[in-house]
């Protein structure tokens, strides 16, 4: 069994091999992060061990009781995984995620009994029962999700859009290929997730050239190649600066700054919208580059950054300036803008106290 196991797994395991000598020779991710990504690589292997078994004992009646067993671990891996996917790679994406799994779960596990998701024919073969849709409809919830996920919190640029397209059309695959191929499809599932997850993060290797490695932010050089891009597209200009940086390094340590602005990072992503790219400049200084963007959305865009820093227990200065018809350059959009932000920050420090809140 351990042969015929190989020889079906071959190129998944060359894949995970590969996958790990990646991540154990990667310097850029945090260890957590890292730790994550060797338990889902974990994750999947032992889930591809789960449908060879099942597989293997398809055809020997007395294992029908084990072979249940391992057909509801079979459909409540697939989102188990999915959530795993979620929560390593999305940033800021909290245990919760799990929770519909364990319930897929707990459902599946309950059909060993009812049959309410599956049973086990005379004839050995797979019953669907009222629910036995409910697996495909669990991998198109966190397909669905993972993808709307990704996006959400990219920076809408062709390097990112790539590897999320790619990703959407392997777990897109998990919904259709099961009606083409019939059971057959589990035992390319693994494989499959594998790749898309190696190209994700090789993508995510080759974009440290334009990301800020701190806060997933396109950095200062995406910046000024963004605004030679095509600069007659852009309506506006928006700097954000980080209010307290100074104090917080001071008093609490780097590792509490660099968290801080981690947060005021994830609060750009989640504000902007596709016509606008985030960049982080140096620092706690934040610029967003809006295009063919009226003034009304600019000014949406700062109340939402506002509201969702608020929800937080840091705070920002923020300006902006706009021009429609393309009369000012981007130097003299970037010089309003920060004076307009300087404004803001001037009027913060004078509500707290300047000299308690200076940095």
């Amino acid at each position: 069994m351990f042969k015929e196991y190989i020889l079906d797994n071959w190129s998944l395991i060359l894949i995970m091999v590969a996958f790990v000598i990646l991540l154990k020779t990667t310097f850029f991710l945090e260890k957590k992060t890292i730790n994550r990504m060797l338990a889902l690589v974990a994750a999947v292997f032992a889930f591809s061990q789960v449908v060879f078994v099942e597989f293997y004992l398809n055809e020997l009646d007395e294992y029908r009781d084990l072979r249940t067993v391992l057909i509801a671990v079979r459909y409540s891996a697939t989102p188990l995984v999915m959530a795993m996917i979620l929560y390593t790679l999305v940033h800021k994406e909290r245990v919760f995620v799990f929770a519909p799994a364990l319930a897929f779960a707990a459902v599946n596990f309950v059909s060993i009994f009812n049959g309410i998701v599956f049973s086990i024919g005379d004839d050995n073969s797979l019953v669907r029962g009222p629910l036995g849709y409910l697996p495909y409809f669990a991998v198109g919830l966190y397909g669905i999700f993972l993808v709307y996920s990704f996006f959400k919190y990219s920076n809408k640029q062709m390097s990112e859009t790539i590897p999320i397209l790619f990703m959407a059309f392997a777990f897109g695959s998990g919904l259709v290929l099961p009606f083409i191929l019939g059971k057959d499809y589990s035992k390319i599932f693994c494989p499959t997730i594998m790749i898309a997850l190696f190209v994700y993060y090789v993508f995510s290797i080759l974009q440290l050239t334009s990301k800020d490695a701190l806060t997933g932010l396109l950095n200062r050089q995406s910046y000024y190649a963004a605004v030679n891009d095509n600069p007659k597209t852009i309506t506006g200009i928006v700097t954000v600066d980080m209010n307290g940086l100074k104090r917080i390094n001071d008093t609490d340590g780097h590792t509490a700054g660099d968290e801080a602005l981690k947060t005021i990072s994830h609060c750009l992503m989640r504000a902007k919208k596709g016509k606008q790219s985030a960049f982080r400049m140096g620092g706690d200084e934040f610029l967003l580059v809006c295009r063919r963007s009226s003034e009304k959305e600019i000014e949406q865009l700062i109340d939402h950054i506002r509201k969702i820093v608020s929800e937080t227990k840091y705070s920002c200065a923020i300006g902006y300036s706009f021009s429609s018809d393309g009369s000012m350059s981007i130097e003299e959009m970037l010089k309003a803008s920060d004076e307009m932000m300087y404004e803001d920050k001037v009027a913060y420090y004078k509500r707290v106290g300047e000299s308690k809140y200076r940095g």
